[in-house]
């Protein structure tokens, strides 16, 4: 299975994507997606990386599995290709009206961000229909595990968003000398109806450390 990753990745991720580990991640994945319905699109899977290179970066957000149900993933995280917003969605756009004052007619289509330097990266970069986690624990992980430490490695004064335990769980992978790593609950209705993400202000303290280090703000 040939999936095309941006150069920009591809130099500094050579030595693991040329590992058994990493040829048999995506000797499984064509398996997958030969004999069963997955998500996001073949040409859609590295979506993030391809559309966000190494040297454009700002910021990192951090999600876990693609969507699973049909006309939703596009290989961002939180992004969707269909018009209906989903929940996590509606809360991160509901926290950014309210941080920031601005009201702005949206879609699920977040690759706007990408565009500006924001890197939407799950963590487990595909999905079986209908399964969530059903590609979890193949070697994608050790993967985006290994493109968080090379962001924090090369780069400085990039604002990561951790939200949740399990996005919180890859602090260790952040050089907090070098970076703003930002934390709270997740965007889901289950954690923002317990107080653990409104109010969380990331939008605004994000864009604030940015400027403070002369780089261009993100256009929320």
């Amino acid at each position: 299975m040939s999936l095309k990753l941006d150069d920009s990745w591809e130099k500094y991720l050579n030595h693991h994507i040329n590992s058994n580990e990493f040829k048999n991640l995506l000797s499984f994945i064509k398996k997958e997606y030969n004999n069963h319905i997955c998500y996001p699109k073949k040409q859609l899977i590295f979506s993030a990386l391809n559309n966000c290179p190494l040297n454009k970066i700002k910021l990192v957000i951090l999600g876990q599995d693609p969507y699973h149900n049909p006309n939703q993933a596009s290989g961002y995280a939180f992004s969707v290709l269909d018009e209906k917003i989903p929940p996590s969605l509606t809360n991160i756009f509901i926290e950014i009206e309210n941080d920031l004052n601005v009201k702005k007619d949206r879609n699920g289509d977040l690759s706007v961000w990408a565009n500006q330097g924001v890197l939407m990266l799950n963590s487990t970069l595909t999905v079986r229909k209908n399964k969530p986690g059903s590609h979890k624990n193949k070697g994608w992980e050790k993967f985006t595990d290994e493109i968080i430490k090379l962001i924090s490695l090369k780069k400085n004064n990039i604002v990561f968003m951790l939200w949740g335990n399990y996005a919180k769980n890859k602090i260790g992978l952040i050089d907090n000398k070098k970076h703003l790593i930002l934390t709270s609950g997740h965007p889901s209705p289950l954690s923002a109806n317990r107080g653990l993400w409104f109010g969380n202000k990331h939008f605004s303290k994000a864009n604030n450390f940015l400027k403070k280090n002369h780089i261009d703000k993100i256009d929320w």
